[in-house]
Formats: structure tokens, C-alpha cells, sequence
């Protein structure tokens, strides 16, 4: 929501940084970097919520801290904790998925999941820059605050358990006290200590990602995308601002545009990916579903990302009805969509057991390029323009094309080596 507010917030404490603003932004981000490591392991071990009942709390207050901030060096720091405390909602949301769907119907779940994630950003602005207007910057956090105090009650009222490890462990211990046999164990009790298995876990999600090529690439290649999102949100001023002459209003209701193409990706992709997967299952499996059956759909989203660089960028930069770079960013959010979730439901069917570290070692990976790839966005336009600028980002993208055919060809049998799974895990 801070995105199309920014200027207003510049011009409050009296600065004229372009970088310094853009990193308002995407600092927030940054802070989903670090949370991460911390909110997945603790997950697998105390269970998915009290980690979100605490979470919200910590947002909460930081989201209050954001909207009184007096300098901007306050707002900054605020801004990093709030992010923290957020990451832990798209962090270990895909192991509650895991825990509760079978992967025959994880696709649509997963879709709805990451709807607010890639969504929100798009209409955020929107309300933000509206809202700034109206009531002054600082009205963006009060509504947050707003509605992160709801989403706290609403947690602490509503959320269960569901991960499997810490509901059996506490049936465990329920039963060893009825029946006083303290030799009962759980079945997915490993005989480590509460030490060791904690020492396991937090370096879990940083081996996943250094170690895994699985998760490696297919992080990398989601970390461009969500860097290319937030480098869009923080260059829209400066691209529908300084060349179409549009008004902060306006500005604001150009970034529906990635809305519109994301809520048509997720539609797709939410519809087609179970369907997909049980057909491959059943053609070519005897009806045993692969994690490699979620691929195909990511195949057609890499095809449209540099599709809709190249039409953002030259049409903005020849200056051509605005209509065109905003269908250009349209197909950039659909085709984020239809990267990002099939993506990560495929590393969430290959981890189940371990979904939220594998989440967290994709988040790390995604959010450090969505804070800082931002804050080369006004220097790269500087140097090559509107048009070569978001070209560069496009050519990146065609050679991202044939991954999903590596993994298709490669995938299983990484999967299951296991000598690569005794050194990841």
C-alpha cells in the first residue's frame, strides 16, 4: 500500500532520494529474507498456529510503530520488522496446504493461498494511493493496523493445528499420562532430542536451497519474477508519471493492470493444474501422481514473461496509447501467476513432509531480489531506457524458458538420489 504513497512520504520528511524512496518499499521485503528461517523451522517443531498467533501480533505492532514513525530512518526499521512478522504467513501457509490437501487436490488450494501474496501488491497501490490523497500517508498503516487487529482475532478465535508431527506428539503425551506407559512414542517420532531436532531445523530451509538443485533453481527463477513485480510497483511513477503525464490518481489505478492479468493466471492455473496432474498420472503412471505432472502450465508462463516485458517496455518508451504497457504488465502478472504457483506446488509435492522449510528456502531466495532488484530500477531506465531496460529483464527471462523442460526430463531423478538427500536433509 506504501508504493504509490511514497511521494507523499518523501515529501513529509523533506527528501528528494529516489533510491531512499524505493527502498521504503521494498525494504518490507527484505524483511521476508530473514523471517523465513526462522518461522518454518519453529513450525515443524511447535506447529504451524502459535507461530501465526504470534506473527500477527508482531505485524500488529509494527504496523502501529509504521503509522507513528517521525523520521523516515524509523519508518525503514518499522518497515523491515512488519516484513518479518509477515513472512511467516506465505512461509509456512504451503505446509498447512500440504497438511490438509492430498496432492490430487493441492493445486486449487494452493491457488487460493497465493492469491493474496501476488494480488495484493497489484491492488494495494491502488487503495494506497487513493487513500494518501484523501487522509495523508500515514493513513495507509492505520488501515493495515486496521486490519491486521482484526486478522489477529480472527486467528487466535478460528486457527487449528495441522501438522501432523506436533498433533501426534501431543496425542502421545495425552496417552503416555492416561495409561502412565511412558514408553509410548509417536509414529513420526525420530528418537532425537528437542536439541537436535531444533539444530536440524533451522539450517534446514538454507541446506534445501545451497544444496538442493531442485530448490535452488526453481527459486531463482521465482526470485526474478517477484523482483520484476516490485521493480514494476516502484518504477510506475516514474514510467506513467514523467511520460504519460498521469496524476497520482491515475497512477494509482494503472497497477490493476497486474491484477487483472494475475487474477486471470490464478483462475488458469488454479483450474487446469489438478486436472493436468491426474490426466499425466493416469496416462502415463497407472494413476500415481509426480510432482513433475505440475510443470507443463509453467512452460506457457515463461513463454508470456518476456512477452510482456518486451510490450511494456517499447510501448512505453515510443510513447504509445497507454493502454499498451498496462496489457503488457496484464500479461506479465498472468504470467507470474502461471510460473509461480505451479512452481511452488511443484517443490511443495516433492517436500511434503518438510513444505514449510522448502517455502521458507523459496521465500529467502524470492524476497531478497524483490528488496533489492527495486533499487536498480530508476538507474537501469537512466542507462538504457524504458524499453532496452525492460528488454534486458526480457532476454532474461527467454533463457529461463527451458527449465521446467530440465526439470520435466531431470526432476525425479534428483528427487530421489540419495545421496543428495542424506547431504540436504
Amino acid at each position: 500500500m506504501s508504493a504509490s504513497a511514497t511521494p507523499a512520504i518523501m515529501d513529509y520528511f523533506y527528501s528528494s532520494n529516489e533510491t531512499l524512496g524505493a527502498f521504503v518499499t521494498s525494504v518490507y521485503i527484505l524483511g521476508y529474507t530473514f523471517g523465513p528461517l526462522a518461522w518454518a523451522p519453529l513450525s515443524e517443531l511447535y506447529g504451524r498456529a502459535p507461530i501465526y498467533n504470534l506473527c500477527n501480533v508482531i505485524f500488529l505492532v509494527f504496523s502501529i510503530a509504521c503509522a507513528v514513525a517521525n523520521n523516515i530512518g524509523a519508518l525503514v526499521a518499522f518497515r523491515f520488522f512488519a516484513g518479518v512478522a509477515a513472512s511467516c504467513a506465505i512461509t509456512i501457509s504451503s505446509g498447512t496446504v500440504a497438511d490438509l490437501y492430498p496432492v490430487e487436490h493441492r493445486g486449487k488450494a494452493m491457488a487460493s493461498m497465493i492469491l493474496g501474496p501476488l494480488f495484493g501488491p497489484a491492488v494495494g497501490p491502488v487503495a494506497g494511493g487513493y487513500l494518501a490523497e484523501a487522509k495523508g500517508w500515514r493513513w495507509t498503516f492505520w488501515l493495515v493496523t486496521i486490519l491486521a487487529g482484526v486478522a489477529c482475532i480472527i486467528g487466535f478465535l478460528f486457527n487449528r493445528e495441522t501438522y501432523a508431527y506436533v498433533l501426534l506428539k501431543k496425542r502421545t503425551a495425552r496417552l503416555q499420562k492416561e495409561t502412565g506407559n511412558t514408553t509410548l512414542r509417536s509414529a513420526l517420532d525420530t528418537g532425537r532430542t528437542s536439541q537436535q531436532l531444533f539444530q536440524s531445523a533451522i539450517i534446514r530451509p538454507l541446506r534445501m536451497l545451497c544444496l538442493s538443485p531442485i530448490v535452488f533453481i526453481m527459486s531463482l527463477v521465482m526470485a526474478a519474477l517477484y523482483g520484476y513485480l516490485y521493480l514494476l510497483l516502484t518504477t510506475y511513477p516514474r514510467v506513467f508519471g514523467k511520460q504519460y503525464n498521469f496524476s497520482e490518481k491515475s497512477i494509482a489505478l494503472v497497477y490493476l493492470g497486474v491484477g487483472a492479468g494475475s487474477v486471470l493466471g490464478l483462475v488458469f492455473t488454479g483450474a487446469i493444474s489438478d486436472r493436468l496432474l491426474n490426466y499425466l498420472a493416469k496416462k502415463y503412471n497407472d494413476g500415481k501422481p509426480k510432482p513433475e505432472y505440475r510443470l507443463p502450465t509453467m512452460m506457457f508462463g515463461f513463454v508470456l514473461v518476456p512477452a510482456g516485458l518486451f510490450l511494456y517496455g517499447w510501448s512505453a518508451e515510443e510513447k504509445l496509447h497507454w493502454m499498451a504497457p498496462v496489457v503488457g504488465t496484464a500479461i506479465l502478472g498472468g504470467a507470474m501467476m502461471t510460473v509461480f504457483m505451479p512452481g511452488l506446488t511443484y517443490l511443495v509435492d516433492a517436500y511434503t513432509v518438510h513444505a514449510a522449510s522448502v517455502s521458507a528456502a523459496a521465500t529467502v531466495f524470492r524476497s531478497l531480489l524483490g528488496a533489492l532488484l527495486p533499487l536498480a530500477g530508476n538507474a537501469m531506465y537512466d542507462t538504457l531506457g524504458v524499453g532496452w531496460g525492460n528488454s534486458l529483464l526480457g532476454f532474461i527471462g527467454v533463457a529461463c524458458v527451458p527449465i521446467p523442460l530440465l526439470f520435466w526430463i531431470y526432476g525425479e531423478r534428483l528427487r530421489t538420489s540419495k545421496r543428495l538427500s542424506k547431504v540436504v536433509f
